[in-house]
């Protein structure tokens, strides 16, 4: 229930889901064993609806972190994603009389 979720709608941040994500498994980590291994199986649970769906989705050759993170990235924060914040960014102009 301390697990942050992810629905993969249009608004949610995918990056800010792993931050969280890996805070809360941070914390609840039992000696001798890895967090990456506490994360792979906890990670369904931080999911829903769509994000939940895709997850099920997903070949039964995803057996790391890096893996399953790369393929949820990929999938809910494309780099066609990225290219328009770049846009965005780059199309920034100071007006006339703008202060910097």
């Amino acid at each position: 229930h301390l697990l942050p979720k992810f629905h993969g709608l249009a608004g949610e941040d995918p990056h800010k889901h792993l931050k969280e994500f890996h805070v809360v498994c941070s914390t609840m980590r039992p000696h001798d064993i890895h967090e990456d291994y506490v994360k792979m199986k906890a990670f369904p649970f931080s999911l829903d609806g769509v994000a939940k769906e895709w997850l099920c989705l997903q070949p039964d050759t995803i057996n790391t972190w890096i893996d399953i993170k790369r393929r949820f990235l990929e999938k809910f924060f494309p780099a066609s994603r990225t290219s328009s914040i770049l846009k965005k960014i780059y199309g920034i102009r100071q007006q006339p009389r703008e202060t910097l």
